[in-house]
């Protein structure tokens, strides 16, 4: 795939989820390689179950400036860093753009750099070349982020880089070490409850966790339901018999 050079594209960032299977939007939206992502406004979805065209009269082709609809991006990367979930990155953006004061919403959208966090970094080569197998195809050059530089990992013009591949299996090694140590579900935590979004853990003990999933939704959920899951280097639950604590 390549991007339209007959007009600039929009350079943004963003975060995506990691997994076997490649890159999705953090709602679950795949990305596939060597294709752009189309906005959807989701709003026929929602009502229908499935996706309609503006020809049929419930829908428009997104985004629209007086809608929610588009392919969301910011501008300022260091805003994403911080969150510690997902991997952040550079998007191109084009087709209809709309402006807003800390970003865009767009019509068409694919990868151009990724930067993966430390916490999602493998420490040996033959995981490392595991794991990037399901990024290499997008052809977006790939960083291991860093606060006194992000490090070229693997780049579409000359592959793996042997300096930065030397640099990340030596702090990868010393950050699996602490988290190792470190690893426990505690107050402030955030969980994936697949399915339903991102939760805030407000209360844990050793049977029961308490989370928020939206200011009028608590859940109480058995500790057993909740498992850390290292390739996705999040909390997560499949919330197969959630008890519903208050509105």
């Amino acid at each position: 795939m390549t991007i339209p050079d007959y007009v600039s594209p929009i350079v943004g960032y963003r975060l995506w989820q990691w997994g076997p299977g490649g890159l999705w939007s953090m709602n679950g939206e795949p990305w596939f390689p060597g294709r752009p992502l189309t906005a959807v406004c989701r709003a026929a979805t929602r009502r229908t179950g499935f996706t309609l065209s503006e020809a049929d009269g419930y829908a428009h082709f997104a985004p629209q400036s007086d809608c929610t609809c588009g392919i969301y991006a910011i501008n300022r990367v260091h805003h994403l860093v911080r969150t510690g979930y997902g991997i952040p990155g550079e998007v191109y953006l084009w087709g209809t753009v709309v402006e807003h004061q800390f970003g865009w919403r767009a019509q068409y959208a694919y990868p151009k750099n990724l930067f993966l966090p430390p916490s999602m970094m493998p420490f040996s080569i033959r995981e490392l070349e595991s794991r990037l197998r399901s990024l290499i195809p997008y052809g977006a050059d790939i960083f291991k982020a860093d606060t006194s530089g992000n490090i070229r990992i693997w780049s579409r013009e000359h592959g793996y880089d042997p300096v930065g591949l030397a640099r990340l299996i030596e702090t990868g090694q010393r950050y699996y070490i602490r988290a190792r140590q470190e690893r426990t579900l505690k107050e402030g935590d955030r969980v994936a409850l697949l399915g339903r979004g991102i939760a805030l853990v407000e209360q844990t003990d050793n049977q029961y966790v308490q989370v928020v999933l939206s200011k009028r939704c608590w859940l109480k959920i058995a500790r057993e339901q909740i498992h850390w899951v290292r390739q996705n280097m999040r909390w997560e639950s499949r919330l197969s018999e959630p008890l519903i604590v208050g509105f």
